[in-house]
């Protein structure tokens, strides 16, 4: 997917109130920073609000963009930036269409946040994202069933910027704790696999396409 997102970049992350959940924040990332794999936490709008090393490190060769990038909101990353499918293996079935879904849900749920519906807003300024979500969308999940829209324990393709990894799979971990639960965060670790263990070539990137061919 080439779209390049023209709204604004999302809001500013708010600092949660209390002395003692900044300093659990600030705690939380050291502890962020000891894990060995990319890991993240971010908000209901998917803005970062911390990510370690191994996250940067994975998205290291991404190109700039205004308003799409990993470190500061992962949905519009997947979504908008031209990269993307550069590092995210199978991008629009396996990355794209979950996180659609995961957008529709919280759009439902927070239906007067402007950070989810600036992003609304740009998915309508492309008539063929805006299809996929409309119409794709649903009938991607009657053929798939709703597990593939799940996060937690999903294994989806990627490509590292490190040959020592390169083209292999990730599963994705639910790890968040009920104190980062309580202040509306999720925390998602990106387990790497060896690249022996990847059994799929890497599809080039392209542009979304209305209803995908299903994964087996």
């Amino acid at each position: 997917m080439a779209h390049q997102a023209g709204g604004q970049p999302s809001e500013l992350r708010p600092v949660p109130e209390g002395l003692e959940a900044q300093a659990y924040l600030q705690d939380y990332a050291t502890l962020l920073e000891a894990v060995p794999f990319p890991s993240v936490v971010l908000d209901h709008r998917w803005d970062v609000v911390l990510a370690n090393a191994a996250f940067a490190s994975l998205f290291r060769a991404v190109g700039p963009h205004p308003t799409a990038m990993p470190g500061d909101n992962f949905l519009r990353f997947v979504l908008f930036h031209p990269d993307a499918g550069t590092v995210l293996g199978e991008h629009e079935s396996r990355w794209c269409l979950p996180m659609l879904a995961h957008l529709a849900a919280a759009v439902e749920r927070h239906g007067h946040d402007h950070g989810l519906q600036a992003i609304r807003r740009d998915i309508a300024q492309d008539p063929i994202m805006e299809a996929a979500y409309r119409h794709g969308l649903p009938h991607w999940i009657r053929a798939v069933g709703e597990q593939a829209v799940e996060h937690d324990g999903s294994v989806r393709p990627l490509v590292h910027p490190d040959p020592r990894w390169g083209a292999t799979d990730c599963r994705l971990v639910d790890e968040t704790p009920r104190t980062l639960r309580d202040l509306g965060y999720t925390r998602l670790t990106l387990v790497l696999r060896p690249a022996t263990a990847r059994r799929r070539p890497r599809r080039a990137a392209s542009h979304l396409t209305v209803v995908p061919t299903p994964e087996a």
